[in-house]
């Protein structure tokens, strides 16, 4: 009886380890996109402008470039209710809204001092549903920005597989030690 247990348990874990592989290599941008895609390709363009406002390219890659608005996109669709979800749509009507009526052009095309004015309304208006949309939009950008690869990878001591192990080291002679 637990030589046919022990045969199952084996044969599980050998057909696991032969379908890893083949599923790790599956991994794409496109792979990972959200099934409940709750925004329009000009709402996602939209969003990712304005986490471009918050995270700004410098000497650094902005978040477009680090494709941060999918992360943002992604935690919406997946983590939050259809109630957040509804007011992200809202608060990026009312971010095109407010820069048509201030500024006369869409967001997209204001220059960053005016998209950041229209954030900065947004974040200190009385109305809820404004600042609790700039509030969840920059803090899923931060989120993405500092669990990003880029950032784990150039700013931080991160290493995929710490504790590298250094089994031929030269050691000190006792004389040597003496010496000291």
């Amino acid at each position: 009886m637990k030589r046919r247990v022990a045969l199952k348990n084996m044969a599980l874990a050998f057909g696991s380890l032969l379908a890893l592989p083949a599923w790790a290599d599956s991994w794409s941008a496109t792979s990972i996109q959200s099934l409940k895609s709750y925004l329009s390709s000009e709402q996602e363009a939209l969003l990712a402008e304005i986490t471009e406002t918050i995270l700004p390219a410098t000497n650094t890659p902005g978040a477009k470039d680090l494709k941060i608005y999918t992360f943002v996109h992604k935690m919406i669709a997946d983590c939050y209710e259809p109630e957040v979800q509804e007011n992200v749509v809202k608060g990026l009507a009312t971010a095109e809204q407010l820069a048509k009526q201030t500024y006369a052009k869409t967001f997209a095309t204001c220059d960053t001092k005016q998209r950041e004015e229209i954030l900065t309304t947004m974040e200190i208006s009385i109305d809820p549903n404004w600042a609790s949309f700039y509030k969840l939009v920059k803090d899923l950008t931060l989120q993405g920005y500092l669990t990003s690869e880029y950032y784990l990878t150039n700013h931080t001591n991160y290493k995929m597989i710490p504790g590298h192990f250094y089994g031929c080291v030269p050691a000190p002679t006792p004389q040597a030690q003496l010496q000291k």
